[in-house]
C-alpha cells in the first residue's frame, strides 16, 4: 500500500489550505455567533473550481478523486464547521445523484452550472416522521399528464433556502411499497416551493438546515432522477460516499481542536511547568494523535476503494463511525486540556465540540452505522432477525 499522497492530491490540499486560512478561519467565529452564511466565500470557491470537485470537466468539475475531495473538506473543516457541512452536503448529496443516475440533459441543465459555482445544491430526503428509517418517507408524487405534482414535506435539508436545485425523495408508486420510492428533481423557484426558518441548533450556525415545503409541486415529467422507483437504492448508494465525506469533516474539526490543545498545553504553566508536562494531559494528547490518525487511515482506506469502483458500504460505516466518535471525544478532550478557557467562547474549542457533535447524527446514527457494519458481518441472517 503507498500512504504518500499524489502530487495531484497534494496540490489540492494545499489550494484548500490556503484558501480556507485566508477566507474561512478568520470568520469562522462570526459565522458561528451571527448565523450568517459565507456566501461571497462559497462564491470564490467556485471561481477556484471547487465547487465541482470530483466530477467532470465536461460539467464544470475537476475530475479529482474521492481522496482529494475528503482532503479538501478536511481543511474547510478545520477552519469552519459550517462551511464544511454546506460543502458536504452540496458535493456528496445535491450534485452526486445528478453525477450517478441523471441523463446528460439533467448534467447540462443541473450539474453544469451547480459544479460551476453558479449555485449549491441540496438533497431531501430526512423528514417529520422518517429519520433513520428513511425508507419510510410520506411525501408523494403523482404524475398528471407530463409532470409530476409533488406533496409533502422534508426536515433538516442543508442549503434548502438558496439551492439552485432540489432532489427529493418522494412516492410515486404507494402500492410497492420501499419500492415505489423515486427521486425527483426540483428547481428553484417552483412554484410550491418554500421553506421554514433557519433553525435554532446546537452548532454549525452557520450552515443552513431548514423544513421544506412542497405543496401541489409541478415539475416535468423529464425531471424524474433516473429509474422510477429506483429512489432507494440510490440515495443508499449516496450515504455511503456521504459518509466519506462526514469522516474528513470529524477529522478536520479533531485537527483543529488537536492544535488548540497542544498549543495550549505547551504554553499553560502550573506549578512552575507548562501543563503538558503532565501524564494526566500528555496521555490527553497521545489519545487524541492516536483517533486522529486512525480515522485518517481509515477515511483513506474508504475513499480509495470508491475510486477503485469496489463496494464501500461497510468501510464507509466503519470509517464515519470511528472518526465521528473519536472526534467527539478529541475535542470533548481539547475543550478539558484547556479548562475553564475551553468551555469559554474566547477560545474556538468549545465551538469545535458543538460543531463535531451532529456528525454522530447526520448521514446515519452511530447506532445505525453499527446495523449496517453488523449486517455486512454477518450477512441476509441479520436482516431477517
Amino acid at each position: 500500500m503507498n500512504f504518500e499522497l499524489s502530487d495531484e492530491q497534494q496540490a489540492i490540499q494545499q489550494r484548500v489550505r490556503d484558501f480556507v486560512q485566508k477566507e474561512l478561519a478568520p470568520r469562522a467565529k462570526h459565522t458561528d455567533e451571527t448565523g450568517e452564511f459565507p456566501h461571497g466565500a462559497f462564491r470564490r470557491m467556485g471561481a477556484l473550481g471547487l465547487l465541482g470537485l470530483p466530477f467532470p470537466k465536461v460539467y464544470g468539475g475537476a475530475d479529482a478523486d474521492t481522496v482529494s475531495v475528503a482532503l479538501a473538506i478536511e481543511e474547510i473543516a478545520w477552519a469552519c464547521g459550517s462551511s464544511a457541512l454546506a460543502y458536504s452536503a452540496h458535493i456528496g448529496l445535491g450534485c452526486m445523484p445528478l453525477h450517478l443516475f441523471g441523463t446528460e440533459e439533467q448534467k447540462q441543465r443541473f450539474l453544469k452550472p451547480a459544479a460551476s459555482g453558479d449555485y449549491l445544491a441540496a438533497f431531501g430526503l430526512t423528514e417529520p416522521h422518517s429519520g433513520s428509517d428513511a425508507g419510510s418517507i410520506r411525501t408523494q408524487a403523482r404524475l398528471d399528464g407530463d409532470d409530476w405534482v409533488i406533496n409533502g414535506e422534508k426536515m433538516w435539508i442543508t442549503n434548502a433556502p438558496f439551492a439552485g436545485h432540489l432532489v427529493v425523495t418522494a412516492i410515486t408508486d404507494p402500492d410497492r411499497g420501499k419500492r415505489g420510492i423515486s427521486s425527483i428533481i426540483v428547481p428553484r423557484g417552483t412554484p410550491g416551493l418554500s421553506f421554514g426558518e433557519h433553525g435554532k441548533k446546537m452548532g454549525l450556525h452557520g450552515s443552513m438546515s431548514t423544513a421544506v415545503f412542497l405543496q401541489d409541486v409541478r415539475v416535468p415529467h423529464e425531471n424524474l432522477l433516473g429509474e422510477r422507483g429506483r429512489g432507494l437504492p440510490q440515495f443508499l448508494q449516496i450515504l455511503d460516499g456521504g459518509r466519506i465525506t462526514i469522516c474528513a469533516m470529524a477529522i478536520g474539526l479533531a485537527r483543529a481542536a488537536m492544535e488548540a490543545a497542544v498549543r495550549y498545553a505547551r504554553e499553560r504553566e502550573t506549578f512552575g511547568k507548562p501543563i503538558g508536562s503532565y501524564q494526566s494531559v500528555s496521555n490527553m494528547i497521545a489519545d487524541m494523535a492516536v483517533g486522529l490518525e486512525a480515522s485518517r487511515l481509515l477515511m483513506f482506506k474508504a475513499a480509495t476503494l470508491k475510486d477503485q469502483g469496489q463496494p464501500i458500504t461497510k468501510m464507509a460505516s466503519i470509517a464515519k463511525l470511528y472518526a465521528t466518535e473519536a472526534s467527539e471525544k478529541i475535542c470533548r478532550d481539547a475543550l478539558q486540556v484547556l479548562g475553564g478557557y475551553g468551555y469559554s467562547a474566547e477560545f474556538p474549542v468549545e465551538r469545535y465540540y458543538r460543531d463535531t457533535r451532529l456528525l454522530t447524527i447526520g448521514e446515519g446514527t452511530s447506532e445505525i452505522q453499527r446495523m449496517v457494519i453488523a449486517r455486512q458481518e454477518l450477512g441476509d441472517w441479520a436482516a431477517q432477525t
